[in-house]
C-alpha cells in the first residue's frame, strides 16, 4: 500500500492505529504538536479493560508487554461518605479484568513499537485544504506542507480535523475537576493515604466529590469534582495556587480532614479541567479521505472508558484498512459503521456514571452501581 496516511495526534488512539498498520506492513506518519515525548506529563493511572483496550493491545501484538506494566493492587476501589465512613471496600481480585497502568508507560510502549521516524514531533497542524478525491494538504506551524490520501484526526477534544466532517463542538457539562498531587503519601500524609487505600477512592456527595488514586511511587493523584459554572472556573484559575486550593477546599467545608487534605495539602499547583463533551449521538456523513478516532470522534465525561475506546478505534481502523488496502472508502465505511453505535452507547454510559457519582443519590447510588458492576464481572 503506497498511499500517504497521516495521523494527527500521538495519543493512545493515534499510536495504536500506527502500530496496527505497522503490524500489517502499512506505513503511516503521525504528526504531533508537542516538541518531544517528554514535553509534558501524561496523566495518571488508566484501567485497561479486558473486553476493549486489552483486545486492541492484542491486535497490536503488545499484550504480553502490557502485562509487565500492570500496577498490582491497582484495581482496588473504595467509596466513602463525606465523614470518612467507608461504605464499600473492594479489593483487587487479580483477575486482570481492569488492571491499572500508568498512561505514560502505556504511551511509551506504543511509541517504542513503531519504526524510528514514524512520529514527527513539533508538527502543530494549523490548516487543512481539501484537494478533492479524498486528498488533503496539511500545513504546520513552522510552514511545512504535506499531502495525504488518508487523514485521521486523533487530535483530541479540540480537533482541527473534526470540522472537515462535522460542525459539532464540545460543550461544557457543568462539572469541573481540580487536579492535585501528594507525594510520599504514606510518610508525609498518612491519614489521606489510609483513606485512599491501595487503589481508587470515591468520596461523594450530591454536586461534589473527591476522586483519588494511589500511583506506584507513593503519589496520591486527586481530582476534586464540582458542579460549577464556567465563571467560577475562570475566577479560580485567575487566583494564585494557595488561594485557588483554599477556594476549592471551601466547597468541602465540614468533610473529614483526611479527605480535604487531598486538596489543601496539594504539592503541585492545582489544574482546573472543565469537563466537555460532544453530543452522545455524534456521527458524520462519509467524507472521502478523512475520519476521526478517540476524543476527536466521541469526547465524553470521564468514566473509565476514554483510553480504552481510543485504542479500540485505532485498532479497528487499522484492521479495516489492512483488510481493504485497495479501497480506503470501503475501509472507512466499515470502521465508522462500528464506531458510531459503540461511541453512542459509551457516551450514554458516561452520563450515567457521572450522575451516580455526583447526582442526588450520591454516595449510595455509586455503591449500588459498583456492587452491580462487580457482580456482573
Amino acid at each position: 500500500m503506497t498511499r500517504m496516511i497521516a495521523i494527527i495526534g500521538a495519543g493512545l488512539g493515534g499510536l495504536m492505529l500506527a502500530r496496527v498498520l505497522h503490524v500489517h506492513g502499512i506505513a503511516c506518519t503521525v504528526y504531533e504538536a508537542e516538541a518531544s515525548p517528554a514535553a509534558r506529563t501524561q496523566g495518571g493511572m488508566l484501567d485497561i479493560h479486558a473486553d476493549s483496550g486489552q483486545l486492541a493491545l492484542k491486535a497490536a501484538k503488545l499484550h504480553e508487554a502490557f502485562v509487565q506494566l500492570i500496577h498490582p493492587g491497582g484495581q482496588a476501589s473504595r467509596v466513602l461518605d463525606k465523614t470518612g465512613a467507608v461504605l464499600l471496600d473492594q479489593a483487587d481480585d487479580g483477575n486482570g479484568g481492569r488492571p491499572e497502568v500508568r498512561r505514560g508507560e502505556l504511551r511509551r510502549l506504543l511509541l517504542d513499537s513503531l519504526p524510528v521516524g514514524t512520529v514527527r514531533w513539533d508538527h502543530k497542524l494549523t490548516s487543512v485544504e481539501a484537494l478533492g478525491d479524498g486528498r488533503h494538504t496539511l500545513t504546520f506551524a513552522h510552514g511545512t506542507n504535506v499531502t495525504t490520501d488518508l487523514l485521521v484526526g486523533a487530535d483530541g477534544a479540540w480537533s482541527k480535523v473534526r470540522p472537515l466532517v462535522s460542525m459539532a463542538a464540545p460543550a461544557y457539562t457543568g462539572t469541573t475537576f481540580v487536579e492535585t498531587h501528594l507525594a510520599d503519601a504514606d510518610t508525609r500524609h498518612p491519614a489521606s493515604a489510609a483513606a485512599v487505600g491501595g487503589g481508587a477512592l470515591f468520596a461523594m456527595a450530591p454536586g461534589k466529590g473527591i476522586f483519588a488514586h494511589r500511583e506506584p511511587d507513593g503519589v496520591l493523584h486527586t481530582y476534586a469534582a464540582l458542579q460549577k459554572p464556567m465563571a467560577w472556573v475562570a475566577e479560580v484559575e485567575a487566583a494564585d495556587a494557595f488561594v485557588a486550593l483554599a477556594r476549592v477546599a471551601l466547597e468541602f467545608e465540614g468533610w473529614d480532614r483526611a479527605l480535604t487534605a487531598l486538596i489543601t495539602d496539594g504539592e503541585t499547583p492545582p489544574v482546573l479541567r472543565p469537563i466537555h463533551a460532544l453530543p452522545a449521538d455524534h456521527r458524520w456523513d462519509r467524507t472521502p479521505g478523512v475520519t476521526l478516532l478517540g476524543d476527536a470522534a466521541h469526547l465524553m465525561a470521564p468514566a473509565g472508558d476514554g483510553a480504552n475506546l481510543a485504542m479500540v478505534d485505532g485498532a479497528e481502523l487499522g484492521e479495516a484498512i489492512a483488510a481493504r488496502p485497495g479501497d480506503l472508502g470501503a475501509a472507512l465505511l466499515a470502521y465508522e459503521a462500528k464506531l458510531f453505535p459503540r461511541s453512542a452507547e459509551a457516551a450514554a454510559g458516561s452520563v450515567e456514571v457521572l450522575d451516580v457519582c455526583l447526582g442526588d443519590s450520591a454516595p449510595h447510588g455509586l455503591v449500588r452501581f459498583l456492587d452491580q458492576a462487580q457482580g456482573a464481572a
